[in-house]
């Protein structure tokens, strides 16, 4: 892995559900806020459908609050949803439309999304269907906003983003250094309180995050980090 670059100002991080970004990631988001840069975060869904026993009409703005209140704690603060249906995310047109066109509005760098692979690394365990349709779909909606006759009422054209650097993979190509804002990202986890209650098991926040970014800090040779797989564009 190499140093994730960080000659960059503004990043949009899109993913799925509430929560996603705090699974890892966004202990790296806070360390690109510390450094001054902009991030946004773009949501698909409301995660409406993430907990058992609730109704997605509660859960839905319950889950938005949650994600607004998480993302602040790393120094984000504009949060959009896209209101695609929680767990029945299609890949296709509307979406690469709907991302499209916030890409030209906010006009990024860089952007950031999940892993969309069919499983999750070698354990075999499938990913979300909704995970493996953003994601992909992020991968052409960066393409779609920069082609100013693709999607010509969503905006003026924006290519200033040829990179896509994507979070939970099993073989990164990047990694950034997350040592002195891991505490930052395991905060943010915890602001999604109803969701972990939901989850019907233990689940330790700092204990998860700190295992998973000191095993991949072992391999960049920092104490933690968060390891991203780079995507160009062209």
């Amino acid at each position: 892995m190499e140093p994730m670059p960080e000659d960059w100002n503004r990043a949009v991080a899109v993913v799925a559900h509430p929560d996603d970004l705090e699974y890892g990631a966004a202990a790296a988001v806070a360390r690109w806020t510390s450094q001054g840069k902009h991030v946004a975060y773009l949501l698909a869904t409301r995660g409406e459908a993430g907990i058992q026993g609730m109704a997605p009409d509660a859960v839905g703005p319950l889950r938005e609050e949650e994600e607004r209140r998480s993302a602040a704690v790393v120094g984000v603060q504009e949060v959009r949803f896209l209101d695609h249906q929680d767990g029945l995310v299609e890949y296709g047109l509307p979406l690469r439309h709907d991302l499209a066109a916030v890409l030209r509005v906010e006009r990024p760098d860089i952007v950031i999304t999940m892993n969309f692979d069919l499983t999750w690394g070698e354990s075999g365990m499938v990913n979300h269907a909704d995970h493996r349709a953003v994601g992909l779909a992020v991968l052409d909606g960066v393409r779609d906003a920069a082609n100013p006759w693709v999607f010509t009422d969503a905006g003026d054209a924006w290519g200033g983003a040829t990179e896509v650097y994507v979070a939970g993979v099993a073989d990164p190509t990047h990694y950034v250094d997350v040592t002195d804002t891991i505490g930052a990202g395991v905060d943010s986890l915890r602001e999604h309180k109803a969701y972990i209650d939901g989850l019907g098991r233990d689940f330790d926040p700092d204990e998860f995050l700190r295992n998973m970014a000191g095993y991949t800090g072992m391999a960049a040779g920092c104490e933690y980090a968060v390891g991203l797989r780079r995507y160009t564009t062209g």
